[in-house]
């Protein structure tokens, strides 16, 4: 894929799978799960929400959502 594609895919709010793979909660140290609809990467054990925006995951917990 060239640098063309992958920056509209990150436009669109694509993110990279092999990232998706790498990345853990930055306080449990456990999996995620990824929301495309709600362009979110879910911690079950943290009970986050961490944002996704123009493609790029947030992973800081002050910019994270609680999970009701």
């Amino acid at each position: 894929m060239d640098e063309t594609a992958k920056l509209d895919d990150r436009r669109r709010g694509k993110v990279d799978p092999k990232l998706l793979e790498l990345l853990v909660c930055p306080l449990t140290k456990t999996g995620l799960e990824y929301d495309a609809e709600a362009q979110e990467l879910i911690s079950r054990a943290a009970r986050l929400a961490y944002p996704i925006r123009d493609g790029i995951p947030i992973m800081l917990p002050d910019e994270a959502r609680p999970l009701e």
